[in-house]
């Protein structure tokens, strides 16, 4: 039998030894990320909590009704109901409040580098290898580095989700600026057009669907991060899953995952809605 040479290349331990470096010399640093990160959280979670249950799904209902149908505002809003009947409520609140800190995160950082990514091929071709490695790597593997860094519980979820649903958002700002008709593009040079009012004005606008849809697939990234990162002490639905399969719970397991499923569906209707809002909007304006 064909055996491999006894040749050991250690990349792994020299991953190790960057995280405990990062680990020992910014301490501060991460701590004040964990603050920052927790008490954003933490706010967000208690302003969901405080709101009455029946102005919650009254809102759902406006924003279905809004983005997508009268009856996708009706089933959105039953499915919230549904959520609530299940005694998931505060889980469902906190489990929210992580998607939308992780997105918002996500988004901050993505769309500004896809827009200098479009800009900068060397750029672009330094983190394109980054990002596949950051969408294709397993999700499970990103809990290991950041439980170095923060307590667990929901920071390190967090941190971990942003850096699993960050890439698409990112590679669709690209893409979208890049696709920007070039006649549109010289038209707004020839007219002075900084780069600044050329982007702003021109490439941003046109680009704004694909974005959209890049924030839809990072938002559902994001909410498929909520099982794992209660792996690390992330609390809400996830957490709840992770309970039940512990228990061998059934009806909790279901209750939880169905749950799950519907808040994916009424992120991804909803989200889908604003995009093909700014589609029309585009045409009506072309």
């Amino acid at each position: 039998m064909s055996e491999f040479p006894n040749i050991r290349i250690p990349i792994g331990s020299g991953v190790e030894k960057f995280i405990d470096f990062l680990a020992e010399n910014f301490e501060a640093f991460f701590d004040f990320i964990f603050v920052v990160s927790s008490t954003l959280i933490k706010g967000l979670e208690a302003g969901l909590l405080a709101i009455p249950w029946w102005i919650f799904i009254f809102i759902i209902f406006i924003l279905g009704w809004y983005f997508t149908t009268l009856y996708g505002g009706l089933l959105f809003s039953f499915f919230i109901f549904l959520i609530g009947s299940f005694n998931l409520w505060p889980e469902t609140m906190t489990t929210i409040s992580i998607i939308l800190i992780s997105v918002i995160l996500s988004l901050v950082i993505g769309i500004p580098l896809g827009i200098f990514m479009a800009f900068n091929k060397v750029l672009s071709a330094i983190m394109r290898p980054v990002l596949d490695a950051m969408q294709t790597m397993p999700s499970f593997v990103y809990l290991i580095p950041v439980i170095f860094f923060f307590p667990l519980g929901n920071v390190p979820a967090v941190i971990a989700t942003v850096i699993y649903a960050l890439p698409p958002v990112s590679r669709l700002t690209e893409l979208a600026i890049r696709n920007v008709d070039r006649e549109v593009v010289e038209s707004a040079q020839s007219f002075g057009s900084s780069t600044m009012q050329m982007l702003t004005k021109v490439q941003l606008p046109q680009a704004l669907p694909t974005i959209m849809a890049g924030i839809n697939q990072t938002t559902m990234m994001a909410l498929a991060m909520a099982v794992v990162g209660s792996m690390v002490g992330a609390q809400g639905l996830g957490e709840r899953v992770l309970y039940a399969i512990n228990r061998i719970d059934i009806s909790l397991g279901f209750e939880a995952g169905i749950s799950i499923v519907f808040l994916a569906i009424i992120i991804d209707r909803i989200t889908g809605g604003i995009a093909e809002r700014l589609q029309k909007h585009r045409r009506n304006g072309s």
